[in-house]
């Protein structure tokens, strides 16, 4: 009895984790349920049944014979990370196939949520070339592409500050948005006159776009799973709010410090 309890809680503590990895990293609500629910049904003798919302995950497991086994946790941060997801849903078929057992899931899975994918430094790289090259789509000149490549410079340092310091996601983008409107009209008005700032500030802030947000959000609204679209949806709304507040803030604060002058 020991033996198959102990089985028990290993079931759902993997079940539990693989739901928290893929919900952490940006997974839509129903691919992290039906990804539990493989796990839970490998014990054929006893049911298994989950709820996953966009804060947190709730599973049991029930035994006829005996006692429920139920785990709650709750989920803050979160990110995209859609190879993580790959890797979760790898683990999971695997195990439900019979090609490696549930201790061995359990490990791959906690190697999963340690692993470090893109360290700080290849991170801050990616701010600076989303700025420079989304300057290059909108068709900036040269001059457009190095000030975004001045302003990612910034925004990678404005970002890796924010996390040191643990400010939460609304915090981290009003301030980010702020410094990227303030240095574009900073090199516009002082170094670059021949900038275009529009070019500049909008493919600074595309870093800062919630799109991944809004596209998971109006999957689980078509998959019926209307509270987590509609949490998600109002994080998309909020984080676009953050940055237009930000880079508006910046615009009349330059302003004020040009004594109403403005640098168009």
């Amino acid at each position: 009895m020991q033996q198959y309890m102990e089985k028990d809680k290993l079931l759902v503590e993997t079940a539990a984790l693989a739901g928290e990895i893929m919900l952490v990293s940006g997974a839509e609500i129903y691919r992290a349920e039906t990804t539990i629910q493989h796990i839970l049904a490998l014990d054929k003798r006893k049911h298994g049944g989950n709820v996953v919302l966009s804060t947190g995950i709730y599973l049991s497991l029930d035994d006829p014979e005996g006692d429920t086994i139920t785990v709650v946790r709750r989920v803050s941060d979160r990110a995209t990370n859609l190879n993580r997801v790959y890797e979760v849903n790898n683990v999971s078929r695997r195990l439900c196939g019979g090609e490696i057992s549930l201790e061995e899931a359990y490990r791959d899975l906690l190697q999963i949520k340690k692993t470090i994918i893109y360290r700080p430094f290849i991170r801050n790289l990616g701010y600076l070339g989303v700025c420079l090259f989304f300057a290059v789509l909108f068709g900036g000149s040269p001059v457009d592409w190095l000030a975004a490549g001045l302003v990612g410079v910034v925004l990678a340092l404005v970002m890796a500050f924010a996390k040191k310091i643990r400010f939460n996601d609304f915090c981290t983008e009003v301030i980010a948005a702020f410094f990227i409107g303030m240095t574009a009209l900073g090199l516009k008005a002082w170094f670059l006159p021949d900038l275009h700032r529009d070019t500049v500030i909008v493919s600074a802030i595309m870093p800062l776009v919630p799109g991944v947000i809004f596209t998971t959000a109006i999957r689980d609204t078509l998959n019926g799973d209307y509270s987590a679209g509609a949490a998600r949806m109002l994080e998309a709304i909020v984080t676009a709010l953050a940055v237009a507040a930000g880079v508006g803030a910046s615009m009349g604060l330059f302003q004020a410090m040009m004594g109403g002058a403005f640098p168009w």
